[in-house]
C-alpha cells in the first residue's frame, strides 16, 4: 500500500512503500532549509539534485549529489539545504 507524506507546507513530499528488503520512501525536497526528525535508523540516497546536510553531532555541512548517501541514527534529527528540487530514496531499519 502506498502512502503519500507531506512536510513543510508541501515543500517536501514522499511516497512510502515496502521495498524488497526494507520499508522505504521516495520523495522530492524543494529548495529551502529544513530539519527532519528520525524515529529509526535511516539511509538516505540522493537520486537527482544535491543536498547539503548537517548530521547529528557534526559541525561541518556535507554535500551529497546523485548516487551518494548518508545514514542517520534513530531518535535524532538532521538539517538539510537544497538549492534545486532534489529527489531521494530513504530506507528505514
Amino acid at each position: 500500500m502506498l502512502k503519500v507524506n507531506e512536510y513543510f507546507d508541501g515543500k517536501a513530499k514522499s511516497i512510502s512503500f515496502q521495498s524488497s528488503t526494507l520499508p522505504a520512501t521516495v520523495g522530492v525536497i524543494s529548495p529551502g532549509e529544513y530539519e527532519f526528525g528520525t524515529s529509526q535508523k535511516e539511509t538516505m540516497t540522493v537520486i537527482s539534485g544535491a543536498l547539503t546536510v548537517l548530521l547529528p553531532g557534526m559541525s561541518e555541512w556535507m554535500v551529497y549529489g546523485a548516487g551518494e548517501g548518508f545514514q542517520v541514527a534513530g531518535q535524532s534529527s538532521f538539517q538539510v539545504k537544497s538549492d534545486i528540487d532534489t529527489a531521494y530514496l530513504c530506507t528505514y531499519e
